[in-house]
């Protein structure tokens, strides 16, 4: 019994190791074909897909426009001190930095109340509120501050100082 047992085994075997080699075979040809379609895939994204992005950026970068100034006219004015101090001057030639022509057309009629609201406030100053770049930031921020008060609703950029003198 056990001789007519090996050769059935034997015949089992070899039918139970058919379908597993094709499935082995199958299981090798689907990961070949996502590994070629995967690599594909990627090599038509970064060889062909990142092009059209440099030439949108492109045209981003055409489309803004570079920033307009407007000159405010020099202030010079003393600054605040006790009394017996000596008195000091503050020279500055102060620069809006606006989006467009346009904004810039709308601040000109208004440049004499921007010149009053930048004397008032500097005339407060004392030359120890000017000291280092801290004092420098605040006083841009201020300035900023007063000037979209009084341009309202339109806003300005920045206030740029082209010089700034204490003395």
């Amino acid at each position: 019994m056990a001789d007519t047992e090996k050769p059935e085994e034997g015949a089992e075997g070899a039918e139970g190791a058919a379908p597993k080699s094709k499935k082995k075979l199958i299981i090798i040809a689907a990961a070949a074909l996502l590994l070629v379609g995967g690599g594909g895939g990627g090599a038509w994204f970064f060889l062909f897909k990142g092009h059209g992005a440099e030439k949108d950026h492109a045209e981003h970068v055409e489309k803004v426009k570079p920033p307009n100034f407007v000159e405010v006219p020099e202030i010079m004015v003393n600054l605040a001190g006790s009394p017996g101090e000596r008195v000091q001057y503050l020279k500055a030639k102060i620069v809006l930095e606006v989006k467009d022509d346009k904004l810039a057309e709308q601040i000109k009629p208004t440049m004499p109340r921007i010149t009053d609201l930048f004397q008032t406030y500097l005339r407060e100053l004392r030359s120890n509120d000017l000291n280092g770049s801290v004092g420098m930031f605040r006083m841009k921020e201020e300035l900023t501050r007063r000037v979209n008060v009084a341009i309202a609703p339109a806003q300005v950029n920045a206030v740029l100082f082209k010089e700034v003198l204490v003395q």
